[in-house]
């Protein structure tokens, strides 16, 4: 123990603290240019090589991409998509040990119109996107967020996926892919004559769009009131253009770029979000939602940090495009908070990031298969397009007891709230509520609007919602829903989306009216009917 009149005349002993090792950990030669994590450093040379080996070792370990398919690549500009677009062009090159042999094009979406950007800034960030993209030699498709409002409603209508190779094995298909001359296929000059709609030098402007489709769009984030549902819709809508887009350009991959500190901040925002039962296609490698298109993502092992020293080594080259969560707080929204919470406690606890992926790979959904054979269209969420998860039979379940407060909060006690409103206005001001409504009216002590009461003085208003977004309610998922409770109004969607609801809609109704003879009436007191009988009868 330390006494009173101990003296420090002496040197303290100086401990030097272990460091990482200065050789390669693979190579054992080369001085160490990176460190992943404690104990993992690499050299330039191995780095590299341990980069394109991962990439390579996600796609052969899954077997879904088969040899001369054609997959599209969704490029946003960002560090992970653009290290995803330079491994496929790595892979596809001559001099690659173990060459790729699918066939690649890019689409990238301009989102400006959401953002509120000028049609000049935009201009200006789809130039420096095919100036990158030219460099590849791949086709490549540019197109605004506005042609969303012209998507067909077939769009939101699962088809059913033919596998192209239903009875050989992937290793079958890559030897008949390797017996016939495919060399061709997989050359960037060849894939440039492709595609009739691939964007050409002497195309002046691909962002020529109707000025009141800008108007539309814009019109539509703002009739939604938080950051949180702004982000699920703008993913919603991007999704399904992109989804459009390689069904009209004969694409049967889509191709994302989510690494894997994304999927893990992704993973805890979309239970926040209550899309817990859509986890497992949310965040796999693999995602059969929309049958005959299927979503991959290579990228979901690599880390943010590994991926920004690839690009810094390797000189990859990125586009910084702004989003809606730019220069925005920490608490702007849902998304935003988990994504400062996950970097934060990752800098603390190296192992966060990789124990949340770990996680996420085990996860499976006890509801129907997300697979478009397998599910109608009906029983799939009219915007996500994932299988329903509020079709639970349980009156215990989770999503039961959260209707039955949210009915009991809007109805209430009629009585009890106009007793308590008239006591707190102390006054003849209060109107009586409509039938059916525990809210009413009360005006303001010398005139002006009114202000609706729910039982505590300044409570907003929680009158009856209007009847066509109930109706739509009813096709979505637990997620989805309260997304749009969050809009002003449902009629500033794409008209896609309200024509393909009206259909499922429809063919509901011709259903139940063809069942309807074998259905009990709910109105109706079939036990006493039952006892009147057999008391008559007796």
């Amino acid at each position: 123990m330390c006494q009173v009149d101990e003296e420090y005349s002496g040197q303290l002993e100086h401990r030097e603290l272990p460091s990482g090792s200065k050789n390669c950990v693979k190579c054992k030669e080369a001085p160490a240019a990176v460190v992943i994590k404690p104990g993992d450093a690499f050299c330039r040379g191995c780095f590299k090589d341990y980069f394109i080996h991962k990439f390579r070792a996600m796609l052969g370990k899954n077997r879904i991409i088969f040899p001369g398919e054609k997959v599209l690549l969704a490029v946003s500009g960002g560090p992970s998509s653009s290290a995803m677009l330079n491994q496929v062009q790595e892979g596809l090159s001559q001099n690659a040990h173990k060459k790729l042999r699918f066939i690649p094009g890019i689409v990238y979406i301009d989102e400006g119109a959401a953002l509120g950007q000028s049609m000049e800034k935009r201009q200006k960030t789809v130039a420096e996107m095919k100036s990158l993209f030219k460099t590849t030699g791949f086709p490549y498709y540019i197109t605004a967020l506005e042609q969303v409002l012209n998507l067909p409603s077939s769009v939101l209508e699962p088809a059913s996926s033919a596998p192209e190779w239903p009875m050989d094995s992937y290793k079958a298909s890559v030897d008949r892919f390797i017996q016939t001359d495919h060399s061709h296929c997989l050359s960037p000059e060849k894939q440039a004559d492709l595609s009739d709609l691939s964007i050409q030098e002497d195309c002046p402007a691909p962002l020529l769009t109707d000025e009141s489709n800008t108007q539309l769009l814009q019109k539509l984030f703002c009739s939604v009131k938080t950051l949180t549902a702004k982000e699920d819709l703008l993913h919603t809508i991007r999704q399904h253009l992109l989804v459009h887009t390689a069904r009209t350009e004969g694409y049967s991959k889509l191709m994302f770029g989510e690494n894997c500190t994304r999927l893990a901040v992704k993973l805890l925002a979309s239970m926040s979000l209550g899309r817990g039962a859509q986890l497992a296609v949310d965040t796999g490698f693999a995602d059969p939602r929309y049958g005959d298109i299927i979503t991959v993502r290579p990228m979901r092992d690599y880390s943010a940090k590994e991926i920004s020293f690839y690009n810094h080594m390797c000189n990859v080259p990125c586009v910084f495009i702004p989003t809606l969560e730019t220069k925005t707080t920490e608490k702007a929204s849902i998304q935003r908070l988990t994504e400062s919470f996950v970097i934060k406690l990752q800098a603390d606890f190296p192992s966060t990031v990789s124990t949340i992926y770990r996680t996420s790979e085990k996860l499976q959904t006890a509801y129907p298969s997300q697979n478009a054979s397998t599910t109608d269209s009906w029983d799939k969420c009219l915007l996500c397009m994932c299988a329903l998860d509020t079709t639970v039979a349980e009156e215990a379940s989770a999503f039961q007891a959260t209707l039955i407060s949210e009915q009991l909060s809007l109805r209430g006690n009629s009585g009890a709230s106009n007793t308590r409103t008239r006591t707190r206005t102390q006054g003849p001001t209060a109107a009586p509520a409509p039938p059916g409504q525990c809210c009413f009216s009360v005006e303001k002590e010398g005139g002006g609007e009114g202000f609706g009461v729910t039982g505590y003085e300044g409570g907003s208003s929680s009158s009856a919602k209007a009847p066509e977004t109930m109706e739509l309610e009813n096709l979505l998922c637990y997620s989805c829903r309260l997304t749009i409770k969050d809009m002003s109004s449902v009629e500033v969607l794409p008209q896609y989306i309200m024509s393909e609801a009206q259909r499922r809609r429809k063919r509901r109704s011709q259903l139940r009216e063809k069942i309807g003879e074998f259905l009990l009436d709910e109105d109706k007191d079939y036990e006493g009917e039952e006892a009147k009988s057999l008391e008559e009868y007796s």
